[in-house]
This record gives structure tokens, C-alpha cells and sequence, in this order.
């Protein structure tokens, strides 16, 4: 289903909720499915949330940090290898409440130029078509900032986000940087990130881990109210690796 409602002002403070909440929810991430072909994945009635980016921007660090789980997202040791979409559900035994989808990295130069055509074709039908595609994080690395296909694929999606779709631009191996560097880069993907939001994130620093689980969980219940004690399960302790390598590639 596709979130239609009208993006929150610039310069707008979201409104914060327990971050404990917001973590213990993502902490039961579990997978749900692969597919390698946008026909084989099945319907979804409940929130889906995108995470895409080149391949070696940081992307299965930064989903195994913020569910706490050390090998939930794959992350292959030849990136760009990896061509599935994977699907994980989130939510209380028993309950689904949002999806979380690992879109296959893009970019990497040793994959073949035909298979690198095919699989941002098949990324770019998935973000344009996807019915319940509600929200959309696009994980770069600020040292490089936003590449061609990058910028390519915020063109593609604009007409969504225009239309109320929640989007994100993730800068992730923040911690490479200086502060006034990540002041900057945070300046810069503001403006890139049309209607949309940006944050800084570490995985080896656990910087912005709070603080995009709380938007995701924001994203998954936009009817419930931050203050609603059954609204997810409760926090359970971080089981992230403390070793957790920021410069892993995906």
C-alpha cells in the first residue's frame, strides 16, 4: 500500500518516541523471503521499507546494526554478487507489521555490464512499481557523495516522494569523517534529498542507530501514537557485533 500522505515540512522536527521501543521492534527482524525476480516476491499488506545503494556503501552493516543481529542481511565478500531481493518481516511473533527490503547493491566494476543493465532495471521497476512500497532509504557513503546511479535513482523515485512517499538518504562510515565534514555532507544531502530526510550513521561508532530506528518505526505507524505502551515489543538487549566493520562491503 502506498503511503500517500502529504511529506512532512522541511525543517519540521519529527517527534520522538521511546528509542528503546523503536530498537526492541527492530530487534525481531527475521527473514521472510528471496527473490530474484520482482514477480516472484509476494504481495505485502503492511509497510515496505527499501534499503539500496552501490554496493559497497555499508548497506548489510547498517541492517545488521540496527536489528542487532550479526549476519541477518548477507553481505557477500565479492560485491555486487549478490542478485536477490530479500525480504525481512518485523514485528511480534505471530505479527507482521512492516517489511524491510535489501535491494541488491549497484555499481560495483566487477560485475558484467549486462548484468549491472538488468539488475538496476529490475531496482528501478521495484521502487516505480512496488504497491506497497511505503518508505525508501538510500544508503551512500559521504566520502564519495551521490554517484551517477545514485542521482539516477533519486530521478527515478521523485515523482513518489513528490506524492508523499517517506525517503531517506543515509550517510553512512560517518565516522571517516571530521565533524565539520559531516556537518557538511549533512548540509549537501539535506538538499539532495528533495522533500525527503538525511542522517548520519556509523555502524563502528553506533552513530544514528537510535535515531533511524525511530524514524523506521515512525514510517511502519503513522496511526499509532509515539506513546502507545503495546506498540511494539519491548527492547531487548543490543546484540550487535562491537567489531561490526564500517568499510565491510556489500
Amino acid at each position: 500500500m502506498t503511503n500517500s500522505s502529504p511529506a512532512p515540512a522541511a525543517g519540521k522536527p519529527s517527534p520522538v518516541i521511546d528509542g528503546k521501543l523503536a530498537m526492541g521492534w527492530m530487534h525481531t527482524a527475521r527473514f521472510l523471503t528471496t527473490a530474484a525476480q520482482l514477480h516472484h516476491l509476494p504481495a505485502i499488506d503492511v509497510p515496505e521499507i527499501a534499503f539500496v545503494g552501490r554496493s559497497n556503501a555499508g548497506k548489510s552493516t547498517c541492517i545488521n546494526t540496527l536489528t542487532q543481529q550479526k549476519q541477518l542481511a548477507f553481505a557477500s565478500k565479492k560485491p555486487g554478487r549478490t542478485q536477490h531481493i530479500n525480504l525481512f518481516s518485523l514485528g511480534r511473533q505471530g505479527i507482521t507489521d512492516a517489511v524491510l527490503a535489501d535491494l541488491p547493491g549497484y555499481g560495483y566494476a566487477a560485475v558484467s555490464r549486462s548484468d549491472k543493465i538488468r539488475w538496476q532495471q529490475v531496482m528501478v521497476n521495484y521502487l516505480i512499481t512496488r504497491s506497497s512500497l511505503t518508505g525508501i532509504v538510500l544508503l551512500c557513503d559521504p566520502r564519495l557523495g551521490l554517484t551517477e546511479l545514485d542521482e539516477a535513482l533519486l530521478e527515478a523515485v521523485r515523482p513518489r516522494v513528490e506524492d508523499g512517499m517517506k525517503f531517506l538518504i543515509l550517510l553512512t562510515k560517518a565516522d571517516k569523517l571530521t565533524r565539520a565534514e559531516q556537518a557538511k555532507a549533512l548540509s549537501i544531502a539535506r538538499l539532495q534529498a528533495g522533500g525527503g530526510e538525511a542522517m548520519l550513521f556509523s555502524a563502528l561508532k553506533k552513530q544514528g542507530v537510535d535515531d533511524v530506528a525511530q524514524l523506521l518505526w515512525r514510517w511502519s505507524h503513522p496511526e499509532v501514537p509515539a506513546t502507545a505502551p503495546d506498540a511494539a515489543t519491548p527492547a531487548v538487549p543490543s546484540t550487535a557485533s562491537d567489531s561490526a566493520d564500517e568499510s565491510q562491503a556489500n
